[in-house]
């Protein structure tokens, strides 16, 4: 067979675009593809919600690859092994409420499992600013990975959105952005972004779950995104609460949408 490789490039370039055309108005934005994003992604789309979700690296999985200290396994508590169940990601009881599962099996199933469900996930772009209109965000002003890091003076493009989410770990990036550009008060005790506090595992895992909500009309904030917003602490490679965290934006999001 002869292979043309200008058929190659053009393939590569129109089906690109056809997809990044296609969701420049979408009903969520994700910002950031760590366990909570996708998750959140994942349960978004399987409930037919559009959906996309953007990552400023090459690949997707966040703090999720490395374990810790580049131990590529992760533990997730007996509250956080549903989902790994429901992307059947196998695991092993290592002491009785703790299970230990494999760093690149979780993040590759998961994400394998977020594209299938629906989602379509941008890599290797960056979320520098957000749109807000009469008081409520309204999506994301996005350019290339590489255009931020080398700061080259090149004008970004927009998506739409219903709602946003903010999975950017624990800088809270977009909050971040929509703080210092708009002076805003966010739904947290401080009003703002209060930073996250020393590891404390199990207190991180439980708020992390509880922090997860809107902090602002259209904007949502997940995973350590959450806790530095409402100034809880950090927690380490158990991964539970980034799990749950996902899923609870997802069933809250939807819902709205679905009224």
């Amino acid at each position: 067979m002869h292979l043309d490789e200008t058929v190659i490039s053009r393939g590569i370039v129109q089906k690109y675009m056809e997809e990044l055309m296609d969701y420049m108005d979408t009903e969520v934005a994700i910002v950031g593809g760590g366990p909570s994003g996708m998750v959140a992604a994942y349960y978004l789309a399987k409930k037919g919600c559009k959906v996309a979700l953007f990552d400023r690296k090459l690949a997707v999985g966040g703090g999720m690859w490395g374990g810790a200290m580049m131990f590529n396994k992760i533990v997730v508590q007996s509250a956080g092994k549903r989902i790994l169940d429901e992307f059947a990601i196998s695991c092993e009881e290592y002491e009785r409420g703790y299970y230990v599962a494999d760093a690149v099996e979780s993040v590759t199933t998961i994400a394998s499992m977020t594209v299938k469900a629906g989602c379509k996930i941008f890599n290797l772009i960056s979320a520098e600013d957000v749109m807000v209109e009469d008081g409520r965000v309204t999506g994301l002003v996005l350019n290339w990975t590489p255009v931020q890091v080398n700061n080259y003076h090149v004008d970004p493009l927009v998506v739409r959105a219903k709602y946003v989410i903010d999975g950017t770990g624990h800088p809270a990036e977009v909050t971040q952005t929509l703080m210092r550009k708009m002076g805003v008060r966010l739904n947290t005790p401080t009003g703002g972004v209060a930073g996250e506090k020393p590891m404390n595992a199990l207190k991180g895992e439980l708020d992390v779950v509880e922090n997860t909500r809107e902090v602002f009309p259209g904007l949502y904030v997940t995973g350590m995104a959450a806790n530095a917003a409402f100034g809880s602490h950090r927690m380490g490679p158990v991964f539970g609460g980034m799990l749950l965290s996902g899923e609870k934006a997802a069933m809250e999001i939807a819902a709205r949408l679905r009224k």
